[in-house]
């Protein structure tokens, strides 16, 4: 377990929200940050009358000024808790990113919520989002005691209906080994929020020997299978685990923001660039 790192995150789109926070907001008012000027009568606040302005205009419009406000919003961690999540170190992984999340939402003044999930909602791990700091790092230490043991992860679109209509900033932590058909339906469900999928990778997942006779174990079915490994073998698994998260941005594209890889390890420096860009 290591601290909570500060994860540097920013919310894209329209949300609506009346609690006073860290984010901009397409909001206006009389508080905030200067944003521009505008006629009385779009605007009539006698508060925020420009002097300056209404005496250079030569027609005589008295004009206000106008703020940006600025607002906290609403951020989620959905986790999926499914077995193959229990490989290595992912699921230590997911739950310092929700360790990390979870301060950094709360130090800004957002409230922060978990939901996990297997074949169905974890009823265990459905923290509401909340402004309490305690309350919130309890939620994140939950999902670290949990075990990924599920035999499926279709409990995903269950969390996507727990969340309302409300828009939420989403993180939805996953190693995405799902059918394309669920994945395409997350997607979908969670359209109405900025979703981010955080893809959890396991490297020796991706890269087998060259060589050797390799157990292969279903985490979900617990199906087991020998494959003699080779050059030729190798290469395509390779090229298979490239196309999967080839595909799995396609099904990102214009309903979830770009999915970013979490490889081995967490850092939280890295996330943030990667939020930054995605």
């Amino acid at each position: 377990m290591t601290a909570p790192q500060d994860i540097a995150y920013r919310p894209r789109g329209r949300f609506l929200s009346n609690r006073i926070g860290a984010h901009a907001s397409s909001e206006v008012g009389g508080f905030g940050v200067f944003r521009d000027q505008t006629p009385f009568l779009r605007h009539p606040d006698a508060r925020r009358i420009d002097l300056r302005a209404t005496l250079r205009d030569p027609f005589g419009e008295t004009y206000v000024r106008r703020f940006e406000q600025r607002q906290a919003i609403d951020v989620y961690a959905i986790v999926d808790l499914s077995a193959s999540m229990g490989f290595g170190a992912k699921h230590d992984i997911a739950a310092d990113l929700v360790a990390s999340l979870a301060f950094s939402a709360n130090r800004i003044g957002d409230r922060f919520g978990l939901i996990g999930c297997d074949r169905a909602l974890r009823q265990e791990l459905l923290f509401p989002a909340s402004a309490s700091r305690p309350l919130a790092l309890r939620a994140a230490d939950s999902l670290r005691a949990a075990r990924a043991s599920g035999d499926g992860a279709q409990g995903v679109l269950d969390a996507a209906a727990a969340l309302g209509a409300a828009r939420r900033l989403v993180f939805l932590i996953s190693d995405f080994r799902w059918p394309a058909a669920l994945i395409d339906r997350a997607f979908a469900a969670f359209s109405p929020h900025d979703a981010i999928p955080i893809a959890i990778v396991d490297s020796s997942e991706e890269t087998p020997p060259r060589w050797g006779l390799l157990e292969l174990v279903d985490a979900e079915t617990g199906a087991r299978r020998l494959e003699v490994m080779r050059p030729a073998l190798q290469a395509r698994w390779i090229d298979d685990e490239r196309r999967r998260f080839a595909e799995i941005a396609r099904l990102a594209n214009g309903r979830a923001r770009p999915p970013i890889i979490l490889r081995d390890r967490f850092d939280a420096l890295e996330l943030g660039r990667g939020l930054t860009a995605a």
